[in-house]
């Protein structure tokens, strides 16, 4: 999903056909930027490339007459894809999904169109940010709230409950495994980034230099866990990194990227969530473990007393007694 950085620009992930009609698509990262007039796109999110990488390609705005949707003719095979014809060629672009596709033609049309504002138009807010899309015939706005905390300018995505879900990654053929995805994160010794493969489980937040790997480079337990939230206070390095949250233990602070502040919300509502089932189990089990105590308590105290009664002397009726006794002085 594109997201509007602390610079005002809409960013994110596209697979793009680089080289025209060759039918090969390489995932890269897009940013427009409607101040500098150009469509730019790097071999990743420039703030984990190295100090001064360049763009790989560009696309000036006003070359840009029309932005839609790939027809089945165009593109036959390639799901979700989408057209820019610009002056000198056509750009096909691949998104993640339907509504990833539609909200980048959307802004791709509004940056490259040229409008003359009207008379007496209300300037818009400076505290809210919002892109708006056509989603199905309906406008969908997401709006991002502006504050100063700690000194440091700070964009938060107003969500509702359906951008939620749909920023949910997909699990895949993977049981047991709440969410899974790539993000990008800092060395603890180097302090470099590097994009990771992050996997949640019912008892880890672990991470794999690739999502092929088995074994992970780490594994956090969710018991070590005391607090993850969204990275509010940022210096340094920190300070420019959009979507930042924060794992934090006793031993470590892991600090981790992610693509869209939808991938950043999911991931802190799932970890949180496996953190309280961890620490709070169900009711019912705690019922259960306490009746089986007692009914295992009460078998042990029956079978105690059985093997007591075994052992005590036969009763014997003092009838009998004084009847033997009777016979006895008899006999003498």
């Amino acid at each position: 999903m594109p997201y509007v950085d602390r610079l005002n620009r809409v960013c994110g992930f596209l697979d793009i056909e680089e080289k025209e009609s060759s039918c090969r698509f390489q995932r890269r990262y897009f940013i427009l930027d409607t101040q500098g007039n150009a469509l730019l796109w790097y071999m990743d999110n420039p703030q984990n490339l190295p100090s001064g990488a360049s763009f790989v390609g560009s696309l000036k705005l006003t070359y840009i007459s029309k932005v839609s949707e790939a027809t089945a003719k165009q593109k036959p095979k390639t799901e979700f894809c989408f057209v820019i014809n610009a002056v000198s060629r056509r750009y096909f672009l691949q998104a993640n999904d339907v509504t990833d596709m539609r909200d980048w033609v959307a802004a791709l049309n509004r940056a490259s169109k040229i409008t003359v504002p009207k008379a007496g138009t209300a300037p818009p807010r400076s505290d809210v940010t919002a892109v708006i899309s056509d989603t199905q015939g309906g406008k969908k706005q997401k709006a991002y709230k502006t504050e100063i905390i700690g000194g440091v300018v700070v964009h938060t995505l107003i969500q509702n409950e359906s951008e939620e879900t749909e920023g949910r990654e997909r699990k895949g053929n993977r049981p047991g495994v709440l969410r899974c995805g790539y993000c990008v994160k800092q060395g603890n010794v180097r302090k470099s980034w590097k994009r990771r493969f992050f996997m949640l489980d019912d008892n880890t937040v672990s991470y794999y230099k690739s999502e092929m790997d088995k074994e992970p480079l780490r594994a956090i337990p969710l018991r070590d866990i005391q607090k993850v939230h969204e990275c509010l206070v940022k210096s340094g390095d920190l300070l420019l990194r959009d979507n930042l949250f924060e794992i934090i233990t006793s031993s470590r602070t892991f600090y981790i990227q992610t693509d869209s502040p939808e991938e950043m919300h999911g991931w802190i509502r799932d970890i949180e969530m496996k953190i309280q089932e961890f620490r709070c189990p169900p009711k019912g089990f705690s019922f259960k473990r306490a009746s089986s105590l007692y009914r295992s308590h009460n078998a042990s105290s029956a079978s105690r007393g059985q093997q007591s009664d075994d052992r005590r002397p036969p009763l014997v009726n003092p009838a009998l007694w004084r009847q033997a006794g009777s016979h006895g002085r008899l006999s003498r």
